[in-house]
């Protein structure tokens, strides 16, 4: 119960103390919705399959075994194989992988890039924000997919420049966010305390601005991650993404829908490994955003 109390402390002794308050409540809360519970499972599942792939996949999922082809799932092939005899559970597993880094190379690009140009834009306003918002405009303005599509035709295909097509069409969401985050404090009393004790733009858009739109940002990422995969599995489909032979999950829903009427499990194994997986960023970013609302936090 001590650590608790601590940890609960109304009046924090440091920041420290504060921090680890704060983490506390949100897991605790958290913790109550099953939804969220259920999602962070599947994501820690996800992260322990892409780390421990080689030792939990039965086989190679590239090694082709012709002799063994389009055999329906069985206790030696839990998910069948495919037209090539390739293992489809080992190449799922892996797989994981490849959807991992997807995420979160575009979570670590695309992030950042928009909070930094939204919260200038609302910093600044004036013909600053009319420049970077109408910039940002163009891209809403269009489908993710059919901007990623454009970006990848004209980069080449490939699973990197999957990811850089990806990442250039999601930071205009953040951007927007981080824009009305900053418009909502940036007149405010410990800002303009800031600015009388000599501090610059630059300081106070990284030190004060961008730490307050952090949860919001959290919030985001984690409900577009879903988003992501699907596209990231589209542009597989379509041949643009990751090529063969990487075991890429929409890759493989493309190779499979010639046999999917006859040999159904070869494009349906890797369809419900993208919705489980998709399923699971949205149960948390759903969690999430009730946890680090502070409308949610005022009322509790």
């Amino acid at each position: 119960m001590r650590t608790r109390d601590w940890l609960l402390a109304d009046s924090p002794a440091s920041r420290f103390q504060a921090g680890a308050g704060r983490a506390y409540r949100v897991l605790a809360a958290l913790l109550r919705n099953p939804l969220s519970v259920l999602g962070a499972l599947i994501i820690l599942a996800l992260l322990v399959t892409a780390a421990f792939a080689p030792w939990i996949a039965p086989y190679s999922p590239t090694g082709q075994n012709l002799g063994q082809r389009l055999l329906p799932p069985s206790g030696e092939h839990w998910m069948g194989t495919d037209e090539l005899g390739r293992d489809i559970y080992s190449r799922v597993i892996w797989g994981s992988q490849i959807t991992l880094t997807i995420v979160l190379l575009v979570a670590l690009i695309s992030a950042p890039l928009g909070l930094v140009i939204g919260a200038v834009s609302g910093y600044f306003g004036g013909w600053v924000d009319r420049v970077l918002m109408g910039f940002t405009d163009i891209f809403l303005s269009l489908p993710k997919l059919v901007l990623a599509l454009a970006f990848v035709a004209a980069l080449g295909p490939g699973i990197n420049n999957a990811i850089i097509a990806i990442a250039i069409t999601s930071w205009p969401a953040y951007a927007r966010i981080a824009r009305a985050e900053t418009l909502t404090i940036r007149n405010a009393e410990y800002i303009s305390a800031v600015q009388l004790a000599g501090g610059g733009p630059v300081r106070i858009i990284v030190r004060h601005i961008l730490p307050l739109c952090t949860s919001s940002m959290i919030v985001r990422v984690t409900l577009d991650m879903a988003g992501v995969i699907l596209t990231a599995a589209g542009l597989g489909f379509l041949g643009l993404g990751a090529q063969p032979p990487l075991p890429e999950w929409g890759a493989m829903i493309s190779r499979g829908r010639t046999f999917i009427l006859d040999q159904w499990w070869v494009a349906t194994m890797p369809g419900f490994a993208i919705i489980i997986v998709s399923l699971g960023f949205c149960f948390l970013g759903d969690g999430l955003r009730d946890v680090l609302d502070p409308k949610s936090e005022g009322k509790s």
